[in-house]
């Protein structure tokens, strides 16, 4: 039986859809079985529901609670019976109950080399502006599982991203967009695979 996979985004989907081409093209042996967006009209949702997958919002004004909102969203891949839920492009914190239910099953991409220009208020292009304004040389991606911290648990895969002198928030996004593609595909395998262990900090791969 293959293993399924439960995707939460937010936006446009192309970290989505380059898990779907990786599993298309038989990378990835697996199924998404559901998306669900905290948008309604993210497009990420029709680009889900063009493949045939079952595509979901909820959106945190119909809930009185954080918690309530992810008690919504866990009974959905509850539901699907998911293996792993992958972050791609989600813009929300998770709450611990739901972290605490999908404890080193959840993971997400960051487009910096964490620990730098991650946490509260990094995110998008502002992590890309961040990274021009303190003029370093080198950005990226990073692949991580998801914990109770804001960009905070064990790193599973990183590749760095040359910061250009004449570079613009969009021109060093759309280079580190391109690494993302790489990474989470690669990191949603090997977990999937039974090719990742954790201890402490430390992520072991087994490729």
């Amino acid at each position: 039986m293959k293993k399924r996979i439960g995707v939460l985004v937010s936006g446009g989907g192309t970290n989505l859809q380059a898990i779907m081409d990786k599993i298309d093209e038989g990378y990835i042996d697996a199924e998404i079985a559901v998306v669900i967006s905290n948008r309604k009209d993210a497009y990420a949702l029709e680009r889900a529901k063009a493949a045939g997958i079952d595509a979901r919002y909820v959106v945190r004004k119909d809930y009185e609670s954080d918690e309530q909102r992810d008690y919504a969203m866990m009974r959905i891949l509850e539901d699907h019976a998911v293996d792993l839920v992958v972050l791609a492009g989600y813009l929300g914190i998770l709450s611990k109950p739901f972290i605490d239910a999908y404890r080193l099953r959840i993971i997400n991409v960051h487009p910096s080399l964490i620990p730098a220009f991650c946490g509260k208020g990094f995110y998008g292009h502002h992590v890309h502006q961040a990274v021009l304004d303190y003029g370093v040389k080198v950005s990226g991606a990073t692949v991580h599982f998801v914990d109770e911290g804001i960009d905070a648990g064990p790193i599973i895969l990183q590749k760095a991203v040359e910061v250009k002198d004449d570079d613009t928030a969009d021109t060093l996004a759309a280079r580190v967009l391109e690494v993302e593609h790489e990474l989470l595909p690669k990191a949603v395998k090997l977990f999937l695979e039974g090719r990742l262990s954790v201890s402490g900090r430390h992520v072991h791969l087994y490729l």
